[in-house]
């Protein structure tokens, strides 16, 4: 009884949608719950609000906005700081990069020989570091977040994508791992029976043998996936679904969102004259 009551009162367990994807979704949230198009069209509409200029306050509010809706995203921030540190290094050196070889205007902040610094190619850095951030963060927390299997329900029953093409590629996704796994095995096994290794012409002659393992076993694999396919019906009208890919009012309310953020980063970098358009008209 007493074992009995500690479950009944232990806290509920989170919850993981996918062990396997990028960042683990360890809550559900409104916007965990939405459609996989819905995210897709969130995410490039934040990247459109950082896309059309190259300025810091456009990007600012874009990365701002991110920043600020990550708990609405109901993934595990410790991993996702362990999994995407190298974004803001990219940023870095991008930035960096712009330093060094944008147009040099205003006054002179570092002259060091080759290295010379303005205040305008500062200003273009600083823009530049945002910027990539604007623009990889919401992708990339946004696609974390999708299941493949409701994307790919999403694709077939709202954009009428072929459904043989649509689940191949998700079953062929789903494979990658396992395939990682198979070769990893039949490299051991071939190392245990003593025909891996050695000169350089018997590590080539083993790496086709293995390769050539794996390619029969794919065929295998994907005439029984065919099979399977076409004993569920794919392909053919009138096919039924027994997960159906549907719109909330959630879906409605995180594109009003997105399309708000995306007007306020363009007005207030017209209002504050920093608009710096990638194309000039």
């Amino acid at each position: 009884m007493s074992e009995l009551s500690d479950l009944t009162n232990a806290p509920a367990k989170v919850e993981v949608q996918d062990p396997g994807q990028l960042i683990p979704v360890v809550r559900s949230t409104p916007l965990v719950r939405c459609n996989p198009l819905t995210k897709i069209a969130v995410a490039l509409i934040l990247m459109v609000g950082a896309l059309l200029s190259i300025d810091l306050v456009s990007a600012g509010v874009v990365l701002g906005f991110t920043l600020i809706g990550l708990p609405a995203t109901g993934l595990d921030m410790i991993a996702a700081l362990k999994r995407l540190w190298f974004l803001p290094l990219g940023a870095l050196l991008a930035a960096w990069g712009t330093a060094i070889l944008a147009e040099k205007s205003g006054a002179v902040l570092v002259d060091l020989g080759p290295i010379l610094m303005t205040a305008g190619s500062l200003d273009a850095a600083a823009a530049i570091f945002v910027r990539t951030l604007a623009l990889a963060i919401p992708l990339i927390v946004l696609a974390s977040t999708i299941d493949p299997r409701d994307l790919s329900d999403a694709l077939i029953q709202h954009l009428r994508l072929p459904e043989v093409v649509v689940v191949s590629v998700l079953a062929a996704s789903r494979l990658l791992g396992l395939l990682v796994i198979e070769w990893q095995t039949l490299s051991m096994a071939r190392r245990a029976r003593g025909v891996a290794g050695g000169s350089i012409a018997r590590r080539t002659r083993s790496l086709f043998a293995g390769i050539f393992v794996l390619l029969v076993q794919s065929i295998r694999r994907g005439t029984t996936l065919a099979m399977a396919m076409e004993g569920r019906a794919f392909g053919r009208p009138g096919r039924t679904w027994r997960r159906q890919s549907v719109f909330g009012a959630g879906d409605g309310v995180a594109v009003a969102v997105s399309l708000g953020v995306c007007a306020l980063a363009i007005v207030a970098a017209h209002a504050l004259g920093t608009w710096n358009p990638i194309i000039a008209g």
